[in-house]
């Protein structure tokens, strides 16, 4: 799906776009070799589709001791995608992007498939506004919807995630009895190469996150945990947006490029039963 739109895109605009994917050490060779199936959906593999591995960070129990994974080393677990930055610094994408002429990259994630990845209105504002950094919005469909929210933050843009925002603030409304925090972040986001570069530089911090992992334990058995018992540790992309003054925010209609997989069928929302039928939709396909 996302392929085919970056291709349509390319035909109009008669040039090939080139394609940069994040994987984690986890997943790289799966998804290469998905890649390579497929026969790079027409792509050319390090001429213009390229792969490049985030970071990873160790993971700790709830006595705050350092993991043992089933390698007998410390169990890692990748970065969250605010590693996104150094990782492309670090693996001379953005070297690349340069070479190639590239000024503008647009990040996105892999789990919206009406993402749209180039977008002449988004750069457009972004160039008109003289910002370098320009994102996407949604108007949140409810106060508990599970998405991060544009805000400042000691002057400067950023972004709350659900996780860390308080129910007074989700359910703070204005004068016009909309949502005072009801612009969603949706992970659609245009860069200069330049802000990537600078992004790159220092880490970000990091936040927490309980998640179930398998272990050794220290008799050398494994260890299947049925429950949340390790704590993993993210950077966020949008952590990153306090190094600029001001950005430019559009917001879209959700039903015309959100639809996320977050969830299992089972829970009925965000989930791949529901962005089939959104995706569906959206093309006009019975």
């Amino acid at each position: 799906m996302l392929c085919d739109g970056l291709k349509e895109e390319g035909k109009k605009y008669g040039v090939t776009i080139p394609w940069f994917i994040m994987t984690s050490k986890e997943n790289n060779k799966e998804t290469e070799d998905f890649f390579k199936k497929n026969k790079y959906f027409g792509y050319e593999k390090d001429k213009n589709l390229f792969f490049f591995i985030q970071g990873e960070l160790p993971m700790m129990d709830t006595e705050g001791k350092i993991l043992i994974g089933e390698d007998g080393l410390v169990k890692l677990a990748a970065d969250g995608h605010g590693g996104i930055y150094e990782s492309l610094v670090k693996t001379g994408m953005t070297k690349k992007m340069k070479e190639m002429g590239v000024k503008w990259v647009f990040i996105g994630g892999v789990d919206n498939c009406l993402v749209k990845m180039v977008d002449p209105v988004l750069m457009g504002i972004a160039i008109d506004k003289g910002v370098t950094v320009a994102c996407k919005s949604v108007v949140k469909a409810n106060p508990n919807e599970k998405v991060g929210v544009f805000c400042k933050r000691n002057g400067k843009p950023n972004v709350i995630e659900y996780t860390e925002i308080t129910d007074e603030m989700a359910e703070a409304r204005d004068k016009d009895g909309e949502l005072l925090y009801g612009e969603s972040h949706i992970l659609c986001n245009l860069f200069s190469v330049e802000a990537v570069e600078r992004m790159g530089k220092e880490p970000l911090p990091y936040h927490v996150a309980y998640k179930k992992a398998k272990y050794i334990d220290k008799d050398g058995k494994l260890v299947e945990p049925d429950s949340p018992n390790a704590y993993k540790f993210e950077a966020f992309l949008f952590d990153a947006f306090s190094e600029v003054d001001d950005m430019a925010i559009l917001r879209v209609k959700r039903e015309e490029e959100f639809a996320p997989v977050k969830n299992s069928d089972e829970a009925g929302v965000d989930c791949p039963k529901t962005a089939r039928e959104l995706y569906k939709k959206f093309y006009k396909i019975d």
